[in-house]
Parts: C-alpha cells; sequence; structure tokens
C-alpha cells in the first residue's frame, strides 16, 4: 500500500516509535494513579473486595471526570484517568479534567479504529483468495461485487464478536498475537544480521527478542490456563466452543512462532560454527 519503497523505514519505523510513546504513556499514566484507585477502575467490585485494598481518590476522580469509572477493566478508562489527572495538573488545566478524560479516550478510540481497519482490510483478502479457488472472479481484488461481499462478511463478523460480547475475550489474543508478531519479525531482523556477518550488533535486535518472546510466551500460557481453557471445561455451556476455539488458536500462534524461532536459532548456530558462510554485506548488496 506504499507507493514508494524507500518511504517503508520512515512509515514503519515511525509507526514503531509512536507505538511504543503510547507504551510509555501508558505505563506513566498507571503509575499515576494510587495502587487503590487503580485496581478498583481495573477490577470488577467482588475481585476488589478480594484484594484487602481501599480507594484513594477514587471518588474525587469519578466526582471530576463526570462519569463512574470503578469496576471498568480493560486498561482503557485507567489510562484515561491517568492521563487526564496528569494534563489537568499542568498550569491553567485544573478545571479540565473532564475535558482531557474524554480526550483520551477518543484518542485510544482512534488509535484502535487503524487496526480494526487493517483487520478486515486482511480478512477480505483471505476470504477473496480462498474464494477464488472455488470460483476464479470471486478471487479478483478489481472484482466489485467480491470485494462488497468479502468485506461484509468480516464486518458482520466483528458485529457479532461485539453484539455478544466475545470481543472481550478475543482482545487478549489479539495482544498475544500482535507481540509474537514482533517476535518474529525481531529473529528476522537478527538472522539478517547475523547473516551479512555482522554478528556483533545482532545484540541490537536479539534482547528485545527474549524480552518480548519470554513475556509473550509467558502471557499466552497464561491466558490458556487461567481463561480460555476454564471457559472450555467450565459450567457455561454457552461458551465451550468460544473457550475451545480460544485455546487451540493461542495455542497454533505460539507453536508457529516457536518452530519460527527454532529454526531461525539452528541458522545462527550454523553460522557461528563455520557450517555455512555468512553473506558479505557487499554481496548482499549486490544481490539487492
Amino acid at each position: 500500500m506504499l507507493n514508494k519503497e524507500r518511504d517503508i523505514r520512515p512509515i514503519g519505523y515511525g509507526a514503531m516509535l509512536c507505538e511504543g510513546l503510547v507504551g510509555v504513556m501508558a505505563i506513566i499514566a498507571a503509575a499515576a494513579l494510587s495502587p487503590g484507585d487503580y485496581f478498583a477502575i481495573n477490577t470488577s467490585p467482588p475481585v476488589y473486595a478480594t484484594l484487602g485494598m481501599s480507594p484513594v481518590n477514587l471518588d474525587t476522580l469519578q466526582h471530576e471526570v463526570g462519569e463512574i469509572v470503578a469496576g471498568r477493566p480493560g486498561g482503557a478508562v485507567s489510562l484515561a484517568v491517568g492521563m487526564a489527572q496528569i494534563f489537568s495538573s499542568l498550569p491553567g488545566m485544573r478545571g479540565l479534567m473532564d475535558y482531557w478524560y474524554h480526550f483520551a479516550i477518543m484518542f485510544e478510540a482512534l488509535f484502535i479504529l487503524p487496526t480494526i481497519d487493517a483487520g478486515t482490510r486482511v480478512g477480505r483478502f483471505v476470504i477473496q483468495e480462498f474464494g477464488g479457488r472455488v470460483w476464479k472472479p470471486f478471487g479478483r481484488a478489481d472484482w466489485m461485487p467480491g470485494s462488497i461481499i468479502s468485506t461484509s462478511m468480516v464486518v458482520l463478523g466483528w458485529a457479532y464478536f461485539i453484539y455478544t460480547g466475545n470481543i472481550s475475550t478475543i482482545w487478549p489474543m489479539f495482544g498475544i498475537a500482535n507481540q509474537l508478531l514482533a517476535s518474529v519479525a525481531l529473529a528476522l531482523g537478527t538472522t539478517v544480521i547475523i547473516n551479512i556477518g555482522r554478528a556483533k550488533y545482532a545484540w541490537v535486535t536479539f534482547l528485545p527478542l527474549c524480552f518480548v518472546t519470554a513475556t509473550t510466551l509467558t502471557a499466552g500460557f497464561l491466558s490458556v490456563r487461567d481463561n480460555f481453557w476454564p471457559m472450555a471445561t467450565g459450567a457455561d455451556d454457552a461458551i465451550h466452543i468460544q473457550g475451545y476455539v480460544n485455546t487451540i488458536c493461542t495455542l497454533i500462534m505460539m507453536g508457529c512462532v516457536f518452530i519460527i524461532l527454532t529454526a531461525a536459532a539452528r541458522r545462527w548456530l550454523r553460522i557461528a560454527t563455520g557450517q555455512i558462510p555468512a553473506i558479505e554485506l557487499v554481496e548482499a548488496r549486490e544481490s539487492a
């Protein structure tokens, strides 16, 4: 979707910098709240009652933002409240707590919408490619009926998840998939650096790879053990299929990433032991 190949670096790298900035903002916003208020927002009232904690400024925060924020887990509300509290502390901003809160909520919504848009596009392409194997005209991206039908199918899928409330269980799986994709990208970057004979610089991507892979695979395991598998084997028959689907999809994603990382590690080891030569940088540039 890029007009020029040289736009890949500023767009791709710039997007990652912006996403990293959002992550830093989220950490700062969470740290700006007292632990009692943070957990009161991010846990349900029954769970919060078992933590032995008490709210500190929660009533004041709710009054200033004009909404009930207690018992609204997911991270979006606590991020908005934390950001609003920071911005309203600036000179001349003390009376704008409710404005900053709703601005942050709107910012988060706009941040998520491009992800949904990209997911819809990818889903449409997959449906058209699959349908094109059954009926060739359906696989043409420029055939308007096929584009409308495939897009409608994906949008209806999103609508179903939102209507039934299943989006709350799929969202953690999306987060796991997103970070596992980062692991694959870092593994690929490490492999390229080693392949071109610059192994001494491989730590630049290898260290983040170790961190992201360890945390994400652990999060995936905990999600399956504590969330998805109990849904599949619990007493509520209405969510059995949902639990099995989430469990299977999460395990498949983790398994695929494990296979890719294993293949990458074998490549690194073969180059490090001299079984295969590294491609010199000059040769790599000439072949490119």
